[in-house]
């Protein structure tokens, strides 16, 4: 039994006519009636009672037309859904996102995925370093991330999206929580709660060669992973912090957040793999029309560091 042949007998079973059947399906009737007999001897069921008047479906024929209906309606499902897929209206896209960007950028881009791509089922990974984002882009357990450059990428594509500048978080209670901007100079007797070094953290390297370059290193009082636990850190009066000012989206009792004068600014990209599917590259679309929008948290800060987005890669 061909798909052609289902269609032939819905159009006969339809019209009751053969010669109906055949305008409709753009044939001629002789060929019309060999393929629905055809049908029936594969079958070995007589689906349509013929005679000089009319053409009637037998009981059989009433039910296999039920059937042929369903099958008719998913290969035009299936069609459609493949359609879809091919256009990256449908799929499944895994997102990390880099600790110190989740309270920021995650609440935003998450309401805009669901409302833009409703049919795509996004699942974010958050609180990542940098480095390990990369390693799970090349594994294939994450198909896009938001990361802090530069890093080592590989043949992954690498698209900047925005540049932020480094704040200070400093116990509240602290001296310098009552200052009004601060200079890396003004950190260097203080205790460092830092990303971890040894190539886990761009961030950490990035703070590490600010400090170096106004002459000291800093002394470290604690090493953690997650910005949060970092900010706890800090309201426990550990020790003072250097991070990105989107950071400051996570507000934290006992942390003060100062401006730092003279600290480099970030980078934020999205990362993903060559030849994604076109749900990832929806996905990645979005994301850079969404984060490379002015930030009103501290548009002002970075407006004059903001460079258009670029993209590298192979």
């Amino acid at each position: 039994m061909e798909l052609r042949q289902v269609r032939y007998f819905v159009a006969v079973a339809e019209e009751c006519h053969f010669g109906r059947a055949a305008k409709r399906l753009h044939m001629a009737q002789p060929p019309l009636s060999q393929q629905i007999r055809r049908l029936e001897d594969e079958l070995g069921v007589v689906l349509l009672e013929r005679t000089t008047r009319r053409v009637a479906l037998t009981p059989a024929g009433e039910r296999y037309l039920e059937r042929c209906r369903r099958i008719l309606a998913d290969v035009e499902a299936a069609g459609q859904e493949a359609a879809r897929v091919s256009a990256g209206e449908v799929g499944r896209v895994v997102v990390g996102v880099v600790g110190s960007a989740t309270y920021a950028v995650l609440p935003s881009l998450a309401r805009r995925l669901r409302a833009d791509l409703p049919d795509i089922e996004v699942e974010f990974t958050s609180e990542m370093l940098t480095p390990d984002q990369v390693v799970a882009l090349h594994e294939g357990s994450l198909d896009v991330v938001l990361m802090r450059t530069p890093t080592p990428v590989g043949d992954l594509l690498v698209r900047v999206l925005r540049r932020e500048p480094l704040v200070v978080a400093v116990p509240t209670g602290h001296a310098l929580a009552e200052r009004e901007s601060l200079r890396l100079e003004d950190l260097r007797d203080e205790p460092f709660v830092t990303y971890p070094s040894g190539y886990r953290s761009v961030l950490h390297d990035v703070v590490a060669g600010a400090c170096q370059r106004v002459g000291f290193r800093p002394r470290q009082a604690a090493q953690v992973a997650q910005t949060s636990t970092l900010l706890v850190f800090v309201a426990a009066g550990i020790g003072v912090a250097v991070l990105p000012e989107s950071g400051r989206r996570l507000r934290l009792e006992g942390v003060t957040f100062v401006p730092l004068q003279d600290g480099p600014s970030v980078e934020l990209a999205v990362g993903w793999r060559p030849g994604s599917s076109a749900a990832v590259q929806r996905v990645v679309d979005l994301t850079t029309d969404l984060l490379t929008a002015p930030d009103p948290v501290s548009a002002d800060s970075r407006a004059a560091r903001d460079e258009p987005p670029q993209v590298s890669g192979p």
